[in-house]
């Protein structure tokens, strides 16, 4: 029996592109710079990040970044729940996507969240005419880097200098015209 308001099962993940300011998307970035930043001071002996810092932080990523025709960001949600959000970035002419933000809250990890996510992201670079997907992550980031390993992403060498990122992988994308 679907919902008449949405015309989806109940109980199913569904996928939407969002602007990357949207309440959905803001909060969800706020969470993934959060987890991610709190863990680095930790790894690396740090004092714990400050709310100021997260503030500072969370600024840095530039509003308007995931937009038609460079970019696309989605959030994926169980019912009116957004439990993560993925964004694409179009490089090398549309030839290659790269995963951006990559993030699923605690509380729906381990629930399908992250494979509705990741085959909705392979798919949509497909429709966008990639031929590869490739994206930077921390090797202490470890249960991303199982669930990119588990996705069929092999590590490569750095393909872009970035001072936080330790790992570098690269797809062919699923159902490429090349």
């Amino acid at each position: 029996m679907t919902d008449t308001a949405t015309g989806r099962l109940p109980g199913t993940w569904h996928l939407s592109a969002e602007p990357d300011d949207s309440p959905a998307a803001t909060a969800l970035f706020r969470e993934y710079y959060t987890e991610v930043a709190a863990r680095y001071h930790v790894v690396n002996g740090f004092p714990p990040i400050t709310p100021q810092e997260i503030d500072e932080g969370v600024a840095e990523y530039p509003v308007g970044q995931f937009v038609l025709p460079h970019g696309e960001l989605f959030v994926v949600r169980r019912g009116e729940d957004a439990a993560g959000c993925g964004g694409l970035l179009l490089l090398e002419g549309g030839r290659t996507a790269e995963l951006k933000r990559v993030f699923i809250r605690k509380a729906w990890r381990g629930r399908g969240a992250a494979g509705a996510l990741m085959r909705g992201l392979e798919r949509r670079a497909a429709e966008l005419g990639a031929e590869r997907l490739r994206l930077d992550t921390r090797s202490d980031l470890v249960e991303a880097v199982a669930m990119y390993r588990a996705y069929g992403y092999g590590e490569i060498a750095a393909y872009k200098e970035d001072p936080y990122s330790d790992l570098f992988f690269e797809k062919a994308v699923p159902g490429a015209a090349g």
